[in-house]
């Protein structure tokens, strides 16, 4: 059976994935499915920087606004719903991109969901405790004493793999390793072309500080009051995201509306340096700098002719 093709566009926050994706969209008669672990939640509009209704009016955009905030969803439940929408738009001809910056999400689609032991809590904290007061470096070397063959996989800087691989070993007495070989992922029906887009540390730390404030003027303070008058308590998930935490602590007074702007910026910047290191390790993507949209489109155009996957395209 041929494999079905997908463009996948996955990169740091505030790179212009969504832009690019309604961009590749229109050019080739495609709908988009959207990655974003948040970004499914209803009235979080602003600080997950969702596609605005003008542009899902030109582009129709899977798996955004799907539950409400204090509904439960993970990589699981976005893998069984967007399998079956990529099936439907498969049978319709439709190509179809996936977009977002949620790398486990995109993972989970394309090679399954590993059964690893749940966290334990208090697990978790004690090694981020241990790499708060000893850094990530100590944090490896720890991982390559207990577990070298884990340790071979992980960047060293990638603290969030790290600890959870020493969960892993400490919850089953197992290497994660292992775990993932048992795991069988010669199941995976799709064909894929990475996209990443690129910038220099210093010009994306830039664009990150433009967009907080473009959130701020769009009502962010606000957008978090209205949460809150709905009902929704401030310690679940989504509240507890970038922007929403900061905006809260300032609504009980931790600090003050500047300071809280600061911490969005500063913990928005320390995410992106996270999600560079989770896309670096995978190899398949193709990075471009954002300014090569017409390179970017001519790649598409030739995956998808390729791979069939222009039967209904309107890419020139």
């Amino acid at each position: 059976m041929n494999k079905l093709p997908l463009v996948i566009i996955n990169s740091p926050t505030a790179t212009g994935k969504t832009k690019l994706a309604i961009d590749l969209a229109l050019e080739a008669g495609a709908e988009i499915i959207s990655a974003d672990s948040l970004q499914v939640y209803r009235y979080l509009d602003i600080g997950t920087a969702k596609p605005t209704s003008a542009e899902r009016n030109k582009v129709k955009h899977h798996l955004i606004d799907v539950v409400e905030p204090d509904e439960e969803y993970n990589a699981a439940i976005f893998t069984d719903q967007a399998r079956s929408i990529i099936k439907n738009l498969a049978d319709e001809g439709k190509p179809i991109i996936i977009v977002g910056g949620t790398g486990l999400y995109i993972r989970a689609l394309l090679k399954g969901i590993i059964e690893t032991p749940k966290v334990d809590e208090n697990i978790r904290t004690y090694y981020r405790s241990l790499r708060d007061l000893q850094g990530k470096e100590y944090l490896y070397n720890l991982l390559r004493q207990r577990d070298p063959a884990a340790a071979k996989r992980f960047n060293p800087n990638d603290s969030v793999r790290v600890i959870r691989a020493l969960e892993v070993l400490e919850q089953s007495g197992e290497s994660i390793v292992s775990i993932q070989q048992r795991h069988s992922f010669s199941d995976c029906p799709y064909n894929t072309y990475k996209i990443g887009l690129t910038f220099d540390r210093a010009e994306l730390k830039q664009k990150i500080a433009e967009r907080t404030d473009k959130m701020i003027a769009a009502g962010l303070l606000d957008e978090v009051k209205s949460l809150l008058r709905r009902g929704y308590s401030e310690n679940i998930k989504p509240l507890q995201s970038l922007g929403y935490k900061q905006t809260i602590e300032f609504l009980q007074g931790k600090y003050d509306w500047d300071r809280a702007v600061q911490l969005i910026k500063r913990d928005t910047w320390l995410y992106a340096k996270r999600q560079m290191t989770w896309f670096a390790a995978d190899k398949e993507i193709n990075w471009y700098h954002s300014e090569l949209s017409g390179k970017i489109m001519q790649d598409v155009k030739c995956f998808l002719e390729k791979t069939g996957g222009v039967d209904k395209c309107n890419i020139a």
